[in-house]
């Protein structure tokens, strides 16, 4: 398939999950409501279900391209955000922001509890980058470094729900579970700021980290620095996952199996794969997040969607896995 085509298609699919997402839900407003200003259908498609399917479209692109430069870059298919710790250190650093009462705080709040993230997962991402940076273990070496970070950010945030004010546990503890709750507009505009600044970060370097699958020394005597490129494009994932964590919690397999299954339809080049995993990867949380609110009339709760992501990620993977390899 032609790789405009194939953005295309991607791009439509992610409108096309907006519409759904703003047109159903638990409750009995539907998309016609949204031109009647006076009712109160009205506000729930403009105050509740708009911010959270934007939420949704805004998370799903930042970690699916943040999935696809990781496994470009390392070389490894399994290479994701949660894996590679920036996801744990991410979630550290928001949860001791959310115990310390930074999401009280209004507008500050919504900038502190997404800085908090990121500098939590900049940490990580610079700890994976210690341990194995005199070896020589590649991707391989980089995903080990990163399941022992992400078991010593576990290890941090059951202490500081151990420590933390009994009314917070509870949420916090809803919150790793990977939940779209409805954003302030605030909250909204820092998250996307954060993944639109962070991607276009990484597409400007999507052309040299092509360059990557060529081998580090190969890629060098073309005159790419690639200790440089890696350190731009972690501090960058940093950044974008740093602000979807702090919001949404913990949300696994979207970062994976999107990019691998954007990879099989457009191919490698970063260039296609980038912007149509973004596209793809909001219309898939946008889907996840919309099941959710359907199946809440019938179970009179909300699950997490992450446990809709891993649910539906899980048994996708395997198939994708059936395949050739990527």
């Amino acid at each position: 398939m032609p790789r405009i085509v194939a953005i295309a298609i991607a791009a439509a699919g992610l409108f096309a999950a907006i519409v759904l997402g703003v047109s159903f839900g638990s409750g009995s407003a539907t998309l016609a409501d949204l031109f009647r200003a006076d009712s109160r259908a009205h506000e729930i498609l403009l105050g509740y279900r708009l911010p959270r399917v934007l939420l949704g479209a805004t998370a799903g692109a930042g970690l699916a391209s943040v999935g696809a430069v990781f496994q470009t870059v390392l070389r490894n298919p399994l290479a994701e955000p949660y894996v590679l710790g920036v996801s744990g250190g991410a979630a550290l650093g928001a949860t001791v922001a959310i115990a310390a009462g930074g999401a009280s705080l209004g507008l500050l709040g919504a900038a502190a509890v997404p800085a908090a993230a990121f500098l939590g997962g900049l940490a990580a991402t610079a700890a994976v980058w210690a341990l194995v940076r005199t070896g020589r273990g590649g991707g391989t070496a980089i995903l080990l470094a990163g399941v022992v970070v992400n078991s010593i950010a576990g290890a941090c945030i059951t202490l500081v729900h151990s420590i933390a004010e009994p009314g917070r546990v509870q949420a916090l503890l809803w919150w790793l579970m990977g939940f779209l709750d409805v954003p302030s507009w605030g909250q909204l505009a820092f998250v996307a700021a954060y993944v639109a600044g962070g991607l276009a970060f990484l597409a400007a370097d999507a052309a040299r980290a092509n360059l990557l699958a060529l081998g580090d020394d190969a890629a060098a005597s073309l005159g790419l620095d690639v200790r440089a490129l890696e350190r731009r494009t972690f501090f960058a994932c940093a950044a974008v996952v740093g602000a979807v964590v702090s919001v949404t919690g913990l949300i696994g397999f979207v970062g994976l199996v999107v990019p691998q299954a954007v990879r099989r339809v457009v191919g490698p080049d970063l260039r296609a794969a980038l912007p149509a995993s973004a596209l793809s990867g909001g219309a898939t949380l946008v889907a996840c997040d919309l099941l959710v609110r359907l199946l809440a009339a019938r179970l009179h709760t909300e699950v997490p969607v992450g446990a809709v992501t891993a649910l539906v990620g899980g048994p996708v993977f395997l198939v994708l896995l059936r395949g050739r390899p990527t």
